[in-house]
């Protein structure tokens, strides 16, 4: 625990806490005290920054810190236009920052804090440095503009055009021909118009003060992306088709409405549905306009089709020639000479970064990132050092996240970092020197800030918060202020050296009133796998003394997105079900939230054991943590129950229903039911597509295994989710009810979607999860009576 967790919890001991409550813990969480939600460095260096949530109010208000003092503020209104924005972009020298405020370009001079604003009213993104120093350059809309620093002049420098090119030559077409050859009139205008049309390139061409041509790019394209050199000299466009199938949207009714109609929303398509069209990458030439098409040939594996054995066994044929892939970033280097370019094949079995110049059309690959079950979504930054020719990347290729170096002609890469942990949201230092990243070294669950020169140096971990969220480094490289949490603690901000050292704290939200309870501290547990060597990390919640020869009810609380890690120091997610926890060991319960296998936080394979299974691999990891309370812990193997959401609910079904031996209770919150019905960008990752693989969809579909059903279930669902689509739990209802079974319920949420906002509707779906409990594995079933 965090030295401000502990000072919260000791300091607030002598304060009465009020009786621990459903209601309590369902209110509006304004009552625990709100967080840091994002901070960064006055440009200055002597000041923070952050935005906090105002009590009882949806707006968030601006703070400013001294670090002198520590004294903070509330900023005014008027006094918001002379501060500074997040993620400010530096020059070469560190004596200028760029930053890009309510869709408005600034410029702050650092040697004497005069700020200048560069536009007005474009919605400018994108800022950056010109190579030499002497520009900013921005882009709205697909359009990029410069500033003149000295003179401020805002020029467009590139403008592509997803339009056919008004002075191209029409196609042949026999009877315009004969219209012309006819009707001398308009063979004169057409003449007239391409002679105005020659003159005014002339004109541009010689005359440096006018702004340069629009670029067309076709009318069956869309612009997806673009990114400008800094040397002003090429922009490099990522186009897609502009009509590609997209496939047959899902309709959602709304019932409760301020009109007092219903209502229907389109949303998201389903899997397989509407598969990512491929991009193409084009270069433009920005003083001649003219525009070539890069080729991907040389991408290794590009023309390879992973899923060729799984074709043929559907009947189909393997892919032909090259597989579609998507540009998903672009980095130039400072000086606007080459660029990176991160691709990603459709079926996300492979990532490559290559390298782009303002000559030749065929990329240069560098790296190559293959995976037989899919590119993890994390852990694809990138970009190049100050030398202009070194690119570096995160990689999963060890089988965990880790810091890599490539030279400008590719080749085997370098490892920075190594072993068994992960590394994530890498900055290099201002000087170029070093890198900063998070780091979970300690246990997977142990986030830290570390750096590591670029040297032969180890790594250092420079905080002892335990639970880091994110971090930023100051404008002069000396300082890192650092956003972190911890189990009953909500984001705060502290400050340190770069170097390491004591962190200074700057905020402390927490309302004493929460700080007051006696919450159940979770006990971070290595839970025995019997499928793996390696532990399932999980959080238990238990009395600190157990009664002799008593047994206690269990309750497994699955987290939702698979891909995501609950057992870890920070403050939780869920933080609504950490409290439910508490109560439940108030009420003689043992609660364990394990970090089942797909959890992020535990590398590559951990990640991936769920490829072509699910609800298998993490059904075993639930099985696992039951037993063990059994053996350990005074468990009651009669009584057990599960809940969670979203995939958590999805798990909740998958344990009723293929294990109703083991679990024989159970509330299945906003749940998947059947994989057919969910996205494509998730679901193809792990199952990839129904035609491909009906035999996984179905393997990994409760609603294929509802007969299983014997103990007792809950069903909570908003009416309005437009992620797990409320259809999913009716279509679950229906085959229920065709089954005749007879110890379920749906709960219904008219104005929910996927997360829950208002308190009356967690409350009301908690006291139904506790009210299932009590009546089918709480001290009533042990009776007897359930």
């Amino acid at each position: 625990m965090s030295r401000l967790a502990l000072l919260l919890f000791t300091a607030t001991s002598a304060l009465a806490a009020e009786p621990l409550t459903m209601e309590k813990i369902m209110a509006d969480p304004d009552w625990i005290g709100a967080p840091v939600e994002r901070a960064w460095w006055g440009l200055d260096g002597a000041s923070v920054l952050h935005e906090q949530k105002r009590v009882g109010s949806p707006l968030r208000d601006l703070h400013v810190t001294a670090l002198k003092d520590g004294a903070s503020r509330v900023a005014g209104d008027a006094e918001r236009a002379g501060l500074d924005a997040a993620d400010a972009v530096f020059d070469l020298r560190r004596e200028r920052a760029l930053f890009v405020r309510d869709g408005d370009l600034f410029l702050r001079e650092l040697r004497d804090g005069r700020l200048v604003q560069l536009s007005r009213g474009m919605n400018a993104s994108g800022a950056q440095f010109s190579a030499d120093q002497r520009q900013a350059q921005f882009r709205s809309g697909d359009d990029w503009y410069a500033v003149d620093l000295a003179s401020r002049l805002v020029h467009p420098v590139a403008q592509p055009k997803a339009e056919k090119d008004p002075a191209a030559e029409p196609k042949a077409d026999d009877l315009r021909a004969l219209q012309l050859e006819l009707i001398a009139t308009l063979a004169k205008r057409r003449a007239d118009t391409e002679a105005r049309r020659a003159r005014d390139a002339e004109l541009r061409k010689a005359d440096a003060t006018r702004a340069g041509v629009p670029v067309y790019l076709g009318d069956e394209v869309k612009i997806a992306r673009s990114a400008l050199s800094p040397d002003g000299r090429w922009l490099l466009v990522v186009t897609e088709p502009r009509n590609g199938d997209k496939g047959r949207a899902g309709k959602m009714p709304v019932y409760v409405t301020e009109s007092g109609y219903e209502d229907v929303e389109d949303v998201r398509t389903r899997v397989g549905r509407n598969p990512p069209a491929g991009h193409a990458l084009q270069r433009v030439e920005l003083a001649t306009g003219k525009v070539e098409t890069l080729t991907f040939d040389a991408l290794s594996g590009i023309d390879v089709d992973p899923l060729a054995d799984l074709r043929k066994a559907a009947g189909k044929d393997a892919l032909k020639g090259q597989r579609p892939v998507r540009v998903d970033a672009i980095r130039f280097s400072d000086d606007g000479s080459r660029a990176a370019v991160q691709l990603r094949a459709t079926d996300n079995k492979d990532r490559w970064i290559a390298r782009a110049a303002a000559t030749g059309t065929a990329l240069v690959p560098l790296h190559r990132l293959t995976d037989a079950a899919w590119i993890n979504w994390n852990f694809n930054d990138f970009g190049w050092l100050s030398d202009n020719r070194t690119l570096w990347l995160l990689s999963e290729e060890s089988g965990y996240s880790h810091l890599y170096t490539v030279g400008e002609k590719g080749g085997r890469a370098r490892a920075l970092t190594q072993g068994a942990w992960e590394v994530s949201s890498p900055q290099l230092s201002p000087d170029g020197s070093r890198f900063f990243f998070l780091c979970n070294r300690a246990w997977p669950g142990d986030y830290e800030v570390c750096d590591k020169a670029l040297g032969k140096s180890a790594v250092r971990e420079l905080t002892a918060l335990d639970g880091v969220e994110d971090f930023s480094v100051s404008p002069d490289g000396k300082q890192l202020l650092v956003r972190h949490s911890s189990t009953y603690v909500p984001a705060q901000i502290s400050v340190l050296p770069a170097t390491g050292g004591q962190a200074r704290a700057l905020t402390q939200t927490v309302n004493p009133d929460f700080a007051a309870y006696p919450w159940i501290a979770p006990r971070i547990e290595q839970v025995p796998s019997t499928q793996v060597k390696a532990p399932l990390w999980s959080k238990f919640y238990r009395p600190e003394t157990l009664e002799p020869g008593k047994t206690y009810p269990i309750v497994l609380f699955v987290h939702g997105a698979g891909y995501t890690q609950n057992t870890h120091a920070r403050y939780p997610y869920y933080f609504r079900e950490q409290m439910f926890h508490s109560l439940l060991v108030q009420q003689g319960y043992l609660v364990l939230d394990i970090d089942y296998r797909a959890s992020e936080g535990y590398g590559r394979d951990w990640r991936t054991a769920i490829y072509r299974r699910f609800g298998e691999p993490e059904l075993e990891d639930l099985i696992d943590g039951v037993n063990w309370l059994v053996a350990e812990h005074q468990g009651d193997a009669g009584r057990v129950g599960v809940y969670g959401g979203s995939y958590g609910g999805f798990m909740s079904l998958i344990a009723l229903f293929k294990a109703p031996e083991v679990f024989h209770a159970g509330a299945a919150l906003r749940p998947v039911t059947d994989w057919t019905q969910y996205n494509h960008g998730y679901t193809a990752n792990i199952l990839n597509t129904p035609d491909i693989d009906p035999a996984g969809y179905r393997s990994g579909s409760p609603i294929f295994f509802a007969e299983g059903l014997k103990g007792d279930l809950l069903i909570a669902h908003g009416m309005m989710d437009d992620n797990v689509f409320y259809q999913d739990s009716v279509r679950l209802a229906q085959r229920l009810i065709e089954l005749k079974k007879e110890r379920w319920e749906l709960a219904s949420y008219p104005l929910e979607r996927h997360g829950f906002v208002e308190p009356d509707a967690w409350l009301d779906e908690y006291r139904r999860i506790f009210a299932l409990f009590e009546r089918s594995i709480g001290a009533k079933a042990a009776d007897g009576e359930r």
